[in-house]
């Protein structure tokens, strides 16, 4: 809420005072076929007490945002974006839905649209109402092991069913310090019996001290190769306000000791050879590197300096739009692991078909991508940002399987 101003803080509360007041006026034709006039009421008034206290919350929040510690800040902006959007798109879907058909009830007598007309209206507004409410309490600790089998004719046959764990997106204060949910994860990824573990970025929303007592969970994680790590946008702290620079960078610095203290080798524009019989394959890290507005930390060129020699690798690149704009086509990368996008932690996916908001703005968004003999995958990631829940979308933990073709 930081990043907006206080007008368009007023806009949004205007808006929702509008369709508030639109879908008021509907709702006066369902409560009007309620007998007891003390419940219609009683409706009534919780109608507005929640829309008045809401926009009140909303403003206030925003007005003494920088009054209110950090901890408390991220959890009422959570708090407060899941209810308003929980609260405002089934209103808009529920008053949009009634209005239409009172406008063109030609398939309705004028009996019956006094009965069926509002009650398709309440549906169509506790339908979207019960789906978000599933994606804040249930779908956004509701992990996913998505398996990819990739068949690579340049895989070293040293390495031929080697096991990938990859995790992304933690974003690690939005659990709030409830060790036990991603316990839950670490768990799921331990028995998976992975080869290597790789993080690909946004290990906290904005701060070091959200990994306060986080260390003893990460250290549960267990690969029997090793544990690779990079950074992403939100790691180096650039959405937040600092006193002095020397805070940002003392920030960004705990955030890179907790990984290397987890166990984590942490790849910095970096690159390490793994050797298995008397094969190799190279892991590469490069820093966030993103398309404007984000910032381009990452040189690939530096990252591929020591491994210029190693015919097969894997880049961990947080953000996608790296593939496309300096991996694909102009590196001999096999294998490219991203995140950063969340799936928009809203989508659809049935079978091999998927579909989300977000794919009218990212080329590549979630899942496997391949430009002839080079992949990328984007992990959906495991927590969540802004709105407190995933629709569609569940928090993903990847688990790709590489065989010799």
């Amino acid at each position: 809420m930081r990043s907006y101003s206080l007008f368009t803080i007023v806009l949004l509360c205007l808006a929702i005072l509008i369709v508030d007041i639109i879908a008021f006026y509907w709702l006066q034709s369902i409560t009007s076929l309620i007998a007891s006039s003390s419940l219609v009421t009683a409706i009534h008034i919780a109608f507005w007490v929640f829309t008045v206290g809401l926009i009140c919350a909303i403003l206030t929040l925003k007005i003494r945002l920088d009054y209110v510690n950090p901890l408390s800040k991220q959890r009422w902006i959570s708090s407060l974006y899941g209810i308003t959007v929980s609260s405002f798109i089934p209103k808009l879907i529920f008053s949009s839905i009634i209005s239409i058909l009172y406008v063109t009830n030609y398939a309705f007598s004028e009996k019956a649209s006094l009965i069926i007309i509002p009650l398709i209206g309440l549906f169509s507004g506790i339908l979207p109402f019960s789906i978000i409410a599933y994606g804040v309490f249930k779908t956004a600790y509701k992990f996913k092991v998505q398996h990819v089998n990739l068949k690579l004719d340049t895989l070293p046959k040293a390495f031929n069913n080697f096991k990938i764990v990859q995790i992304s997106d933690i974003h690690i204060g939005s659990f709030n310090y409830r060790y036990k949910i991603l316990e839950k994860a670490i768990t799921t990824i331990n028995n998976l019996e992975p080869d290597l573990i790789v993080f690909t970025g946004d290990l906290v929303n904005n701060y070091a001290w959200e990994l306060e007592g986080w260390d003893t969970v990460f250290n549960k994680l267990k690969a029997k190769t090793g544990k690779y790590a990079i950074l992403g946008n939100h790691d180096y702290g650039d959405y937040s306000d600092w006193d002095t620079k020397e805070e940002k960078q003392q920030n960004a610095q705990s955030i890179k000791t907790f990984l290397k203290n987890t166990g984590f080798h942490l790849l910095l524009n970096d690159a390490q050879i793994i050797s298995k019989s008397f094969d190799h394959l190279a892991i590469i890290g490069v820093e966030n590197w993103g398309l404007p507005p984000f910032k381009q930390y990452g040189d690939l060129d530096k990252a591929l300096q020591n491994v210029t020699n190693i015919p097969f690798k894997i880049l961990l690149s947080h953000d996608p739009a790296h593939w496309s704009e300096e991996v694909c086509t102009k590196t001999n990368i096999a294998l490219t692991l991203s995140g950063h996008t969340h799936g928009m932690q809203l989508g659809i996916k049935i079978g091999k078909k998927k579909w989300s908001p977000i794919q009218y703005q990212l080329e590549h968004w979630a899942g496997l991508y391949n430009e002839q003999k080079q992949y990328l995958y984007v992990n959906r990631g495991l927590g969540w940002l802004g709105f407190p829940g995933r629709i569609g979308m569940r928090p993903e933990i990847t688990c790709i399987k590489l065989h010799k073709e």
